[in-house]
């Protein structure tokens, strides 16, 4: 196994910043931000305890059989397909939210 591999690991366990998984002797992390170039609100939604999910390798640490996983650099959306999905989550919604709270928070004063 070498940095950019692709292989395919069990998920053992899923906290709110990522998911930790197994492959042979070693464990990893997929960090939340390797899941989605999109707004993650609930890992649960999108993966489980138990699944196999194939990933790409990042960083290896051999002295402690360690990993850093990407599912979103095994899973590459295509430019073209990302532009046409609507983000509903996210900066692009606080964005267009902001002048309404500015207008809002001025007219309390």
């Amino acid at each position: 196994m070498k940095i950019n591999d692709q292989i395919i690991c069990k998920i053992t366990g899923i906290q709110p910043y990522g998911v930790f998984v197994s492959y042979g002797e070693y464990s990893g992390l997929i960090h939340i931000s390797e899941l989605s170039d999109q707004f993650v609100s609930s890992i649960e939604e999108i993966l489980c305890v138990g699944e196999e999910v194939e990933v790409s390798v990042l960083e290896i640490d051999e002295e402690n059989k360690r990993l850093k996983l990407s599912y979103k650099k095994a899973h590459p959306v295509h430019p073209k397909i990302q532009k046409m999905v609507k983000i509903k989550k996210g900066f692009h919604s606080l964005s267009k939210a902001l002048p309404h709270w500015i207008e809002k928070t001025k007219n309390r004063g």
